[in-house]
């Protein structure tokens, strides 16, 4: 299957080195905003053009409190075992981000707890797990603009087993002091005045040292990814965003990975309309303390 034939919105990529191999998942379910969810499926690749699949890697099983709108799983290797992020709804509950691991990369994943880790009275989606320059596991999420309009990105350490929180969630930034998001909720309408979208947060460490943090909102051209930078080095900052998009066509929820040849790489899903997303790739490069897209693959 060419990756122009798959539907994903939010696409990440897990390389596993020993099998020669990159991993893809998103959130595959065919309509994911309404209905009863499905789970998550992946892919496999040697040359990120030719894949694999779909496999099924999370089903939910009995009980589980969750029952729509499965959306961004993210894998990461961590302490030999994969664990994955991602966002779930159920009807009258706040959406949130439960923690699964398994010990292979097609799973199946399993929750490893009743509850999401992401506050239980706060709409929260898409976290990703950061390991500090100590070793301390962080999640790094959105707390959603459809309940504080001004949608912020936040961060919160975690036991080193990543079952429990160590302290309350500390506000990264909020959307509109980004400077080029703008107020865009589509045809949703939560609350009156301006409402600013926070998603997709995901954080590299370039070669040089710095932290840089990606992440997507609307601007003026339409859903965007935006580049932010730690003053401090730490994932708590300050952070610093760069005026513009770092990309502004219609694409968004962004990751960065390495290749074999060790080229970095940008992958979103274009455009961002149900039913038409597909995962884009990008070839990148670091200036500096910045990174910019170098051209499409």
């Amino acid at each position: 299957m060419h990756t122009t034939q798959i539907q994903i919105r939010d696409p990440f990529i897990l390389r596993v080195d020993e099998e020669q191999l990159y991993y893809l998942y998103g959130t595959t379910d065919a309509n994911p905003w309404t209905g009863k969810a499905q789970g998550f499926q992946a892919y496999r690749s040697h040359d990120l053009e030719e894949w694999e699949g779909p496999y099924s890697v999370f089903t939910p099983p009995p009980g589980f409190w969750a029952e729509q709108q499965f959306w961004a799983p993210e894998v990461h290797l961590y302490q030999d075992a994969y664990y994955m992020l991602a966002s779930f709804k159920a009807e009258n509950k706040p959406r949130g981000v439960q923690i699964l691991k398994t010990q292979t990369p097609l799973g199946p994943f399993v929750p490893i707890s009743e509850t999401p880790i992401t506050p239980p009275d706060w709409e929260c989606l898409d976290g990703t797990l950061h390991i500090d320059e100590d070793q301390q596991p962080w999640i790094v999420f959105s707390h959603e603009w459809t309940q504080i309009s001004d949608g912020a990105i936040c961060c919160m350490p975690l036991s080193i087993d990543l079952r429990h929180a160590l302290a309350p969630p500390q506000y990264m930034f909020t959307a509109s002091q980004s400077g080029w998001s703008v107020s865009n909720t589509g045809d949703v309408i939560v609350h009156s005045g301006e409402n600013y979208v926070t998603d997709g947060p995901f954080l590299h460490r370039t070669l040089s040292g710095k932290l840089l943090l990606l992440w997507s909102s609307y601007s003026s051209s339409g859903y965007a990814i935006g580049l932010a930078r730690s003053q401090s080095g730490h994932i708590q900052g300050p952070w610093i965003h760069e005026p513009q998009p770092l990309f502004a066509q219609d694409g968004g929820h962004g990751m960065l990975f390495y290749t074999w040849q060790d080229e970095l790489m940008l992958t979103i899903h274009q455009p961002n309309t149900v039913s038409f997303e597909r995962p884009c790739f990008f070839s990148m490069e670091e200036i500096g303390d910045s990174v910019r897209i170098v051209n499409r693959i």
